[in-house]
């Protein structure tokens, strides 16, 4: 008999297809049991999950319990099929390709488990989403997400590399030669990068929150509003409308003053100084009752005037008053200095400027004057 040409009629034929009997007539049954086996814990494990899924979808309002049963689902059948192949293959005498099988293994276990952790990071990136305003979160949780997950896998890979009797050492030195030499060439990079992800852990403010300014231009106001929360830096408009940039690292490095995020009200401490002469009491009735009529002020708890210390030319006195709105302090204190001001004037309170005297012990004479 010629099939494609070969002569398969002689004897070496027969003691080929002998030895092939030989060689499967022990391993056929057993590899019919494992593979009866593996369906056997694969299919009732997947109705058994999928009911668990059902189920425990109708009772709980979060998704985190679907998303590990789902994983729990995938890994198990994965690792049903994978310890088939495995017994398979070292049942016929392939112990290579059974060690490469249990790579394998490892590596399609990583994409379940690098799946699970994605959902559960989604969930938490939703719930702070909802929570803020910002446009970081929006931008850092997703990039964190990726990482995250590549992270799973590459890990996985590796492990995988290392059962299949690879030498990983090079691998991993050459990765953390490229990873500092990255992180050198970047760091300014990645260090707002990271300030920006500990903004949104912190949350020391949010867009439309007012802030103190560190380095804002002369001559113009020294806070602003924030407008925007980026990876690398931080917009804030001043009251000139000008927007300053300031780098996220900039900002975890000093202390943030917000006007704004206990609330809208505030205190004021507004320094009110007179002369020595002046009737104390008397100034103190006049600054709270011109405190007192100024909109904006809150009159519970109400103004008090308190004397701060001697100065050298008048009494130190400071007005505390607590505003409706954080936002108008500097106009609020405008209006107080200045009616203050034109109240002590009507009332002849004087305030302090700087005096000097002079005393001459001698004056010289017009002739020893000229005689010099």
């Amino acid at each position: 008999m010629t099939i494609l040409g070969f002569d398969l009629s002689g004897i070496e034929f027969a003691e080929w297809w002998r030895s092939v009997w030989t060689f499967t007539e022990g391993r056929l049954l057993p590899t019919v049991g494992i593979i009866l086996i593996a369906a056997f814990v694969y299919y009732p494990v997947r109705w058994v999950v999928k009911r668990l899924e059902t189920r425990l979808a109708a009772r709980t309002t979060t998704d985190l319990d679907d998303h590990a049963l789902r994983m729990l689902r995938r890994v198990l059948q994965i690792s049903a099929v994978a310890w088939a192949a495995w017994r398979i293959l070292d049942l016929w005498s392939l112990p290579r390709v059974a060690a490469t099988m249990d790579a394998l293994w490892i590596t399609a276990v990583a994409f379940p488990v690098s799946g699970f952790v994605g959902d559960v990071l989604d969930l938490v990136e939703r719930r702070v989403v909802q929570r803020t305003s910002t446009a970081l979160d929006d931008t850092a949780l997703p990039l964190l997400n990726k990482v995250v997950r590549f992270g799973i896998l590459a890990f996985g890979i590796l492990l995988a590399l290392d059962r299949v009797g690879l030498n990983i050492a090079p691998l991993l030195a050459g990765a953390g030669v490229m990873g500092l030499a990255l992180s050198l060439a970047a760091k300014d990079t990645l260090s707002n990068l990271i300030a920006g992800v500990l903004l949104i852990l912190d949350r020391p403010f949010q867009i439309g929150d007012r802030i103190e300014l560190w380095n804002s231009p002369a001559e113009t106001g020294s806070w602003g509003d924030v407008i925007e929360i980026g990876l690398r830096a931080t917009k804030i408009r001043n009251p000139d409308n000008l927007v300053i940039v300031v780098p996220n690292n900039e900002i975890m490095r000093r202390d943030i003053i917000n006007y704004t995020m206990s609330g809208p009200h505030i205190r004021l401490r507004i320094p009110i100084d007179v002369e020595y002469e002046s009737d104390i009491e008397e100034a103190k009735r006049l600054i709270l009752a011109v405190a007192i009529e100024t909109e904006g002020v809150k009159s519970n708890p109400p103004p008090v005037v308190i004397v701060r210390g001697f100065g050298a030319s008048g009494v130190n006195l400071q007005l505390r008053v607590w505003i409706q709105e954080a936002r108008t302090r500097r106009a609020i204190a405008d209006q107080i200095t200045e009616r203050v001001h034109t109240t002590f004037a009507e009332a002849g309170i004087a305030m302090p400027y700087p005096k000097r005297d002079v005393y001459v012990h001698h004056v010289p004479t017009q002739e020893g004057a000229l005689g010099r």
